[in-house]
């Protein structure tokens, strides 16, 4: 079965990169290809954050890309029905930091479904989400 993975990642993107906090504010998706659990390949996404308030852009970016599946460390309700609605199983990073660890914890079955306990609420520019509960 081959899977599609995306990851929100810190710019250049890869297997070495850092996990962006929030996949709306993220320079980079790293997507992965995953056969019969195996890492088979790795491609690189440009992105940019989104205007605020449309963050459906990038439910629709990763849906025309073929992606099956993401993981992230944070995002709202409103994305969190976007990929469900596309098709696009959701994962919580919980305290990952690399690439690397996230595709072996995901591959191992260890990664949550995102749920709507997890979602963050929306911010204005003084306040921060904690991506950790």
């Amino acid at each position: 079965m081959t899977e599609l993975l995306a990851v929100p990642t810190e710019a250049p993107g890869g297997l070495d990169a850092e996990i962006a906090q929030h996949f709306g504010h993220c320079e980079t998706f790293t997507l992965l290809r995953l056969d019969d659990g195996r890492l088979t390949g790795t491609e690189v996404l440009p992105f940019g954050a989104h205007e605020h308030g449309n963050c459906l852009v990038p439910v629709g970016l990763l849906a025309q890309h073929g992606v099956t599946a993401m993981v992230a460390r944070g995002m709202g309700a409103r994305p969190l029905a976007g990929f469900l609605g596309a098709g696009i199983e959701p994962y919580f990073a919980g305290e990952l930091t690399a690439v690397r660890d996230l595709v072996n914890a995901y591959l191992a079955g260890e990664l949550l479904a995102f749920s709507g306990d997890r979602t963050c609420a929306h911010h204005h520019d003084d306040e921060t989400c904690d991506h950790g509960h």
